[in-house]
């Protein structure tokens, strides 16, 4: 008993205090809201946005269910992809009704194709609005990196798909404010972009190891 005792001491004599773990619900809130406010400057600072484009949530009940969906959508597959970088804490439940909201939100554009929210049309059309749903995606799927690496998650990869989906779609979704309304101009030019971009996530991924020291 005495050398049992004696070698606990030994190996809890060095021992420090640890932080206790930040809630990942609250720190994926946040990563959402900074990063929604960083897209929708980036996008007014570099083009307006499309005339009466606000006005027309009033106007059409379909479009303002349209965003609605978008926005509970991008949401809930952030707290997903934080989530998952904690073990234990994503529920499979949870994460097939992220990515079953995010389809549903982009099947609303595959039914626009033949009875569209709005009238198609090119007014406020961005020309280079495919190149800009990518680059401006970069920051935070960068930061939302940099920021689930400090849990531990056990699948990086499918954490990677979740936040990189997330980050990819947020300025896909601002477009339908800033860009022409068309369905199958959201589908090709901003959509797929967006889609484009688990590419970036997946690659930080790959090049992580868990095992890496985490400055």
């Amino acid at each position: 008993m005495a050398n049992r005792a004696a070698l606990i001491a030994k190996l809890s004599q060095d021992l420090a205090p640890v932080k206790r773990a930040p809630n990942v619900n609250l720190v994926a809130s946040a990563w959402f809201m900074v990063s929604a406010i960083y897209v929708v400057a980036i996008i007014h600072i570099f083009g307006p946005i499309r005339p009466g484009a606000f006005a027309q949530l009033s106007e059409s009940p379909r479009f303002l269910f349209e965003m609605l969906l978008g926005l509970v959508a991008i949401y809930w597959l952030s707290l997903q992809a934080f989530r998952d970088a904690v073990p234990g804490v994503l529920s499979q439940r949870f994460m097939m009704f992220g990515f079953g909201l995010m389809l549903l939100w982009w099947t609303q554009y595959v039914i626009g194709l033949a009875a569209p929210a709005l009238e198609p049309s090119s007014l406020g059309v961005r020309h280079f609005c495919l190149y800009e749903t990518m680059l401006y995606s970069i920051p935070p799927i960068y930061f939302a990196w940099y920021l689930v690496r400090r849990f531990y998650p056990l699948k990086p990869m499918r954490t990677a798909i979740s936040l990189s989906l997330a980050a990819g779609m947020m300025p896909a979704f601002y477009m339908q404010f800033a860009c022409m309304y068309a369905p199958a101009h959201t589908l090709k030019f901003h959509i797929a972009p967006g889609l484009v971009m688990m590419l970036v996530g997946i690659g930080l991924a790959w090049r992580w190891r868990p095992d890496q020291q985490v400055s």
